[in-house]
């Protein structure tokens, strides 16, 4: 009863960390990650290691000034829960985005690798420049942006290296870059660009978007016809196969929405067929698109609504 009073006398009151039940986790976790990323600490009184890394998390969050916020859960009193999200050992950590799970580790951490799993979330919720190069630059990569979803990829491609000739570990500038070839269909690039960004910013969201990218358009090179998979879905809607790759098939095409309403309807008939492959492939093209890009909000929503139904 000591160590159980000792960790909850550890949360601060308010919103930013909070514990949570199996009544209140849907709006602890899965809609408060509508607005910012939840990291969310399965614990219990019993285990040791989660004594020291539970205030060690809270203390990063405090510090991440409302980018991100934490919830608890004691998998002793909501073994449901622990249940769906196949929970195996603790402490064990997930962090939630837009409804979704998007990191996680198991095990006690460093307050190195804990802050930089922190941060790497905190940027997810964007965060504002500073100062006036920052503020310039910020604006340039806004400008690159705006070409590159006109169809000028030539032209974005050119004002990102402008930045990062500015500024070499500029993370949106520097998946900005790589999502240009990938435009241009200038796929060795793209991967080359991609393997030569500086270690400080390999986990940044902006790279894992452009990583996510050039591994879509890797698969589109191999996509078959989309007329002869739906043919072969319409013989049989079982061939979970055939309903992958004519997901495949409508990305390639620029048919995400159709694309991601065909892995839903795998992930509904077989969540686990072919190693979670349908669940990974959502992943994969939401982390490709903006956050709050509405093809990821819908698509977040519906897979979240599967998982926890």
């Amino acid at each position: 009863m000591l160590e159980l009073n000792a960790n909850a006398s550890a949360a601060p009151a308010g919103d930013l960390i909070k514990d949570s039940t199996e009544a209140t986790f849907m709006a602890d976790v899965v809609e408060a990650s509508q607005e910012v990323p939840v990291i969310v600490d399965f614990w219990a009184p019993w285990c040791g290691p989660c004594k020291s890394l539970g205030p060690q998390l809270e203390k990063a969050v405090q510090e991440a000034g409302g980018k991100v916020r934490m919830v608890k859960v004691n998998v002793d009193e909501n073994q449901q829960i622990a249940a769906q999200l196949r929970i195996q050992s603790i402490p064990t950590v997930y962090a939630f985005f837009q409804g979704q799970p998007v990191d996680g580790f198991q095990g006690a951490i460093g307050p190195a690798e804990i802050k930089q799993f922190v941060d790497k979330l905190a940027g997810m919720a964007g965060g504002g420049a500073e100062g006036a190069e920052g503020d310039g630059l910020t604006q340039a990569v806004e400008a690159a942006e705006q070409m590159l979803a006109e169809g000028a990829a030539t032209d974005a491609a050119q004002t990102f290296a402008a930045v990062l000739g500015e500024d070499d570990k500029n993370a949106a500038a520097y998946g900005g870059l790589v999502r240009a070839h990938v435009a241009m269909n200038d796929l060795g690039q793209a991967e080359a660009i991609l393997n030569g960004a500086p270690a400080e910013i390999t986990d940044a969201p902006e790279i894992e978007a452009a990583r996510a990218a050039l591994d879509l358009a890797k698969q589109a090179e191999n996509a078959g016809p989309v007329d002869e998979l739906r043919a072969k879905l319409d013989a049989n809607p079982d061939d979970h196969q055939a309903r992958f790759d004519l997901a495949t098939a409508l990305h390639a095409k620029g048919q995400t929405e159709d694309a991601v309403d065909e892995l839903l309807e795998l992930f509904r008939r077989d969540r686990e067929w072919n190693g979670g492959a349908a669940k990974e492939q959502l992943l994969t093209i939401f982390d490709a698109l903006k956050p709050q890009d509405p093809i990821v909000l819908k698509g977040r929503r519906k897979l979240s609504s599967m998982i926890f139904a």
